[in-house]
């Protein structure tokens, strides 16, 4: 799996006209990726290393100050642009792989005790956010 991780002050995202997830205080947007070879060991390694990220203000974690998350499944992130102008999306686990896995981050987020907003699995989604820092990392689990 893999994960962007911004730290951001706020973030929203929409679908056809309404916002189905938010966060208006400092935590997490997240956007998940999914490869063929991901599973449930995989999931649980990414909601775990998500929680526990000391990436906040104060080197805390959102396990340390109850900081929200914001979570999006993001096919795009397995993309491959190294030959031509189109990327390629061979990587990227199909809609019936990837969907449970990514809602298996959520789920162990929220077992963990995390507060955890999410997009819609395959919608055409409008995010903002306001990155604070800008702190931005590419985790890979």
């Amino acid at each position: 799996m893999r994960a962007v991780v911004q730290r951001v002050s706020s973030a929203s995202v929409v679908v056809e006209g309404k916002v189905v997830g938010a966060i208006d205080e400092p935590g997490l947007l997240v956007l998940v990726g999914v490869t063929h070879t991901d599973g449930p060991a995989e999931a649980a390694r990414l909601a775990g290393k998500l929680w526990g990220l000391r990436i906040l203000h104060g080197e805390k974690s959102c396990s340390d100050i109850g900081a929200p998350l914001l979570v999006i499944s993001q096919f795009t992130l397995y993309g491959d642009a190294r030959k031509g102008r189109r990327p390629t999306w061979q990587a990227a686990a199909p809609g019936p792989v990837a969907e449970p896995l990514v809602e298996a981050v959520v789920a162990e987020l929220r077992s963990s005790g995390a507060r955890v907003e999410t997009g819609v699995f395959g919608a055409d989604m409008k995010v903002s956010l306001t990155n604070d820092g800008p702190i931005t990392l590419v985790l890979d689990v």
